[in-house]
Parts: structure tokens; C-alpha cells; sequence
């Protein structure tokens, strides 16, 4: 069905071109899925791209050919090539937050896409929208359909997404991550779906994922990814089971295992990351004698969140909603806990109550031997606003576009009055980036020019700065290829080990939270299912919910490994 060979696509510059794929060949038969694995930049979304007619300018196809059946896709004019796309070949984006219009309904969208395509009716178009929605698990599809986007869930979205994606019958879907940010739960719905569709539909599907869990799991065949060449296809059993390129290699022995614990991973030894031996003893020393103190740890204590609910009428009152029910545990000093849960369990909310971004409505936060006051009571000068410091899910959202990376650095040095010289300051910045395995030289940058595991290491830098002792780390790698978050959490493990800090490590990836606790916490709905050592939870689960999480989380078959 879809022939790709010899493909180049090369991206013009003042320093000449940049060849960002090259001599790319692809097949995909008529229902079966392919694997497009690799690291951040391989070149899997543009391979993607490319065939969808989607390429950023100034990139060009500069060698190869493209065929979907006998369609040669090189050589449609723009207008031929806007007409199939949507009708012939569909993309799922990796954000439907963003893939879909905030102002329209639903309904609008789905209409306007098949009219887009088809001479049709609106009833017409309207009654196939309900018929899509039901195929792909929506119930109440034809209330459903008049909603907004903002008032489904996460996987609700991912599914409408698809539902765009189907609504024209096409014979090529491109799903580019489309279960990056999802939980476990509502990400084996989506791939369940993805597999029922092509059966059921003959739907040939390029699945460009970091998860190769997840290529292990649905995919029938599998490319290998990286600085824009195949390393290595075939078929999936074949290409994981029995990997022959080294990177490939590399790449398993990086994926974090679920039913036992690794003291390090291995990463690819030419990403260019300076080695930890080269960390700036500067910051080290700096570091260690901001943590001579007693460790500390973290004590809540019936903790309860209440949100206020939405007023619909003058005469009745609003109800609240809680996010969190009486929720009790401890974090013991010095140790890592991993929370996990699915979305909406309550798990980043947990994580604002903490920071005091969240006011609670009743319950007792105790940090070390002092008492945490809640929300707006823990003034901008209170001690626990330096102790406890955040890493957030996205690195490229949470720091300053407009700021070069020693302006971000700094500002902790000064904000807490740590450091009042601003040479000082610029010089303790660049030694902590040699101390996450970057380049000192990587001050005078902006955040928009480094890759996003570089980013992550710049977020985790800007926390250490300020000198904290307990770290909430909510959902760091999440968006992060598996060698990337390899290196990311051996860093997380060795600053842990060298300098004493409690860590709260809240993800949605079990086998990352078994590779990075040393207890658990299992949140649904608001409240905790399970808490326990981390071995007794992923070996002898209480709860029927952990264990159908455990069950849920895709993994390599064991005679892979």
C-alpha cells in the first residue's frame, strides 16, 4: 500500500544543507501497523511529514520516491496533494489539546472534515460523526458529540482525534505519539483501538513512539531510528527479539524493566554528554555544604482538597469537588517515593499542596520537625519555598524562552540570596551544568537550542541551584525517548545517592517508578489504594487496581530480554 525508498530530505541553511533523513525505505501492507522507533531527533516525524506533504519549510524531498497504491506522492501538485490528505492518508498528533479547535464543538469539527472532502449533508456528515464515535468506544456518541473539547478527558481527546483521523475512510493513518502523555490505563485503550482498526478496516498505520513497550505490544514490523538513517528493520519479534546493530542493542538494554530493579542504565556512548567523572567540583562542593544538615522528610497528615464547582443557576449552590480524600503518608528522609495513578487521580494535586500552589482544605503538611501553612499562608520568604523545589513534566514550557540558560540559572542564586556577587553566580551556574553533563559553554544559549533531554538537565540544574532538600519531580521523562531517560534518571540517581535529597517522583511508567523508589504510593480517584516498599507493591500487589495497572503497562516479552 505505502512504498517509501530511497528517501532524502535535506533542509537548506546560510551553512549550506542539513540532511535530516537519508536513504529512508519504508513498506507498509494494507491493516499492518509499523514501528518508527528512535531517539529525539532521529528523524521519525519527518519521515512522517514528508510522506503527508507536511514538511516545515525550508525542507525538501531532495532524492527517492513515495507511492501510496499507484499514487505517486512526489509528483501531486499542491492542490492535489491538499485533497488527499485527510481523504487518502490521516495523522494523529501526540497532543490532542492541541490537535483540536478549543472554540468548536465536536460536531463542528467532524462535519467540517468530512464536508471538507465529500459532497455531503450536514445531517449526512453528522449521523457518520456519531457512527465513528461509537465505533471507537465513545458512549452517548450523538450527546457527546455536541460537547467541547475541554470537557473530555485525556483519552476522550485522543479518541476524537482518531475519530478526525477516520471520519474520510483512509487507507494510511501516520500516529505520531499518540499515548505519550496518557496513563496506562487510558493508553491500552488507545492501542487496543488502534489494533481493532487495522483488522477491521485493512488501515495500514505508521506508529512513530519513543515506547518501544509499545511498538512490543501492537506493531507487526519495526524500523530502527537514528541521525536520520534505518539502523535496522523487520519484523517486530525479529528486530527486538534478536536485535544485530549495536545501537538497537543499546536501545533495549535502556528500556526500564518492571519486574526487577537496575542500578544504572546503559545509554549510547556517542550522545556527547560529558562524563560524570568531568562534573564541576565546584558545584559539588557547593552542593554538599548547603545538605550538612539532617536529612529531611515529609509528613501529611489527612490531607483533603477541595475544588469549587462551577455555579450553573443563581438559586443553587455550586458543588466542590474533591481531588484528594483524606490522603495520609510519609516520605522517609532521604529516600525516593514514587507516587502513580491515572489521570485525574489527584497525583500533580498532591504536588501543588506540597509546593503551596494549591490551598487545602483541611489536613497537616509537616516538612521535617516544622508545619507547612497551607496556599497563600506560606509567604514568598518562607523557609519551605527554598527547601522544596519542583522539576516539571515539560522543560520547554517551564523555563524562559526570552532568557539565555545563565539568566535561569541565576536566578535561584539570588532569589534566595545564596550568592550576591553576579560573577559568582554566572560561574556556580556554568559549573552546575557540568555537573548534570553539560557543556559549560551552554550558559550563553537559549532554551530553544538544545534537545529536550538537554532541557530536562538545564530544569534539573535550575533546582539544585537553590539548594533544596526535598525535590518533587513530576512526570520528568515522560516525554523523553528511552535513552534519553536513561540519562536522565541514572543523574536523578547519582544526586540522589552524593547528596541526601528526598525525593517525591510522581509518574504514570510503573517500571520507571520501580527503578526510582524505594516506596509507593497508589492513587485513584483522590485516594490511596496501596502504599508500600516498592518490591512488595510490583511483586505482591494488595490492591485489584495495582494490579491491573501492572497488568496494563506494555513490557518486552521476557524471551526478548
Amino acid at each position: 500500500m505505502l512504498n517509501v525508498a530511497n528517501l532524502t530530505v535535506r533542509f537548506p541553511s546560510r551553512f549550506g544543507d542539513v540532511t535530516a533523513i537519508e536513504d529512508v525505505s519504508i513498506a507498509i501492507a494494507p491493516g499492518e501497523i509499523h514501528g518508527l522507533v528512535g531517539e529525539s531527533g532521529a528523524g521519525k516525524s519527518t519521515v512522517g511529514a514528508a510522506i503527508i506533504g507536511l514538511l516545515q519549510a525550508p525542507g525538501f524531498v531532495a532524492d527517492g520516491t513515495m507511492t501510496l497504491a499507484d499514487t505517486d506522492l512526489r509528483s501531486l501538485t499542491p492542490i492535489e496533494a491538499h485533497n488527499l490528505r485527510g481523504k487518502r492518508i490521516s495523522m494523529i498528533f501526540q497532543d490532542p489539546q492541541t490537535s483540536l479547535n478549543p472554540l468548536m464543538r465536536v460536531e463542528d469539527q467532524l462535519i467540517e472534515t468530512i464536508q471538507a472532502h465529500e459532497k455531503i449533508s450536514a445531517k449526512n456528515a453528522r449521523a457518520r460523526a456519531v457512527d465513528i464515535l461509537e465505533e471507537i468506544g465513545i458512549q452517548n456518541a450523538s450527546e457527546r458529540i455536541t460537547a467541547y473539547p475541554h470537557q473530555f478527558s485525556g483519552g476522550m481527546r485522543q479518541r476524537v482525534v482518531i475519530a478526525l483521523a477516520l471520519c474520510t475512510n483512509p487507507k494510511l493513518i501516520i500516529a505520531d505519539e499518540p499515548t505519550t502523555a496518557l496513563d496506562v490505563a487510558v493508553q491500552s485503550q488507545v492501542l487496543d483501538l488502534i489494533k481493532e482498526l487495522a483488522t477491521s478496516r485493512k488501515i495500514g498505520f505508521m506508529l512513530i513512539t519513543h515506547d518501544i513497550g509499545v511498538i512490543a505490544q501492537i506493531a507487526d514490523r519495526v524500523s530502527v531510528m537514528r541521525s536520520g538513517k534505518v539502523l535496522e528493520t523487520g519484523a517486530t519479534a525479529q528486530v527486538l527479539g534478536n536485535p544485530q546493530h549495536p545501537y538497537t542493542q543499546t536501545l533495549l538494554d535502556s528500556v526500564p524493566p518492571l519486574d526487577r530493579k537496575n542500578d544504572r542504565f546503559r545509554v549510547p556512548e556517542d550522545e556527547g554528554t560529558q562524563s560524570r567523572k568531568d562534573a564541576g567540583d565546584r558545584a559539588e562542593r557547593w552542593l554538599l555544604k548547603g545538605v550538612q544538615q539532617e536529612k529531611i522528610g515529609l509528613k501529611i497528615d489527612n490531607l483533603r482538597v477541595d475544588f469549587p464547582g462551577v455555579r450553573t443557576s443563581l438559586w443553587r449552590k455550586p458543588d466542590a469537588f474533591t481531588a484528594l480524600h483524606d490522603i495520609s503518608f510519609e516520605v522517609k528522609p532521604g529516600s525516593i517515593l514514587g507516587l502513580v495513578g491515572e489521570s485525574g487521580s489527584g497525583k500533580s494535586t498532591l504536588a501543588k499542596a506540597i509546593t503551596g500552589l494549591v490551598n487545602p482544605t483541611a489536613g497537616r503538611l509537616e516538612l521535617g520537625n516544622e508545619t507547612l501553612p497551607f496556599g497563600k499562608l506560606r509567604t514568598r520568604g518562607h523557609s519551605s519555598r527554598q527547601i522544596i523545589q519542583m522539576i516539571f513534566q515539560d522543560p520547554y514550557s517551564s523555563l524562559n524562552s526570552r532568557h539565555r540558560i545563565g539568566a535561569i540559572l541565576s536566578e535561584p542564586l539570588w532569589l534566595y540570596g545564596l550568592v550576591t556577587d553576579a560573577k559568582e553566580r554566572r560561574e556556580l551556574a556554568a559549573a552546575m551544568l557540568d555537573l548534570v553533563g553539560m557543556a559549560p559553554e551552554s550558559i550563553d544559549k537559549y532554551p530553544h537550542q538544545f534537545s529536550g533531554g538537554q532541557r530536562q538537565r538545564i530544569a534539573v540544574a535550575r533546582a539544585l541551584l537553590a539548594r533544596p532538600r526535598f525535590l518533587i519531580c513530576d512526570e520528568p521523562t515522560s516525554a523523553l525517548d528511552v535513552s534519553i531517560q536513561a540519562e536522565i534518571l541514572n543523574l536523578l540517581k547519582d544526586l540522589q545517592s552524593k547528596f541526601g535529597l528526598t525525593i517525591l517522583f510522581i509518574s504514570h511508567n510503573l517500571a520507571v517508578v520501580r527503578q526510582m523508589s524505594d516506596d509507593v504510593v497508589v492513587l485513584r480517584s483522590g485516594r490511596i489504594e496501596e502504599f508500600d516498599e516498592v518490591k512488595n507493591v510490583f511483586q505482591n500487589p494488595k490492591s485489584e487496581y495495582t494490579r491491573e495497572l501492572l497488568s496494563l503497562t506494555p513490557v518486552l516479552p521476557a524471551s526478548w530480554i
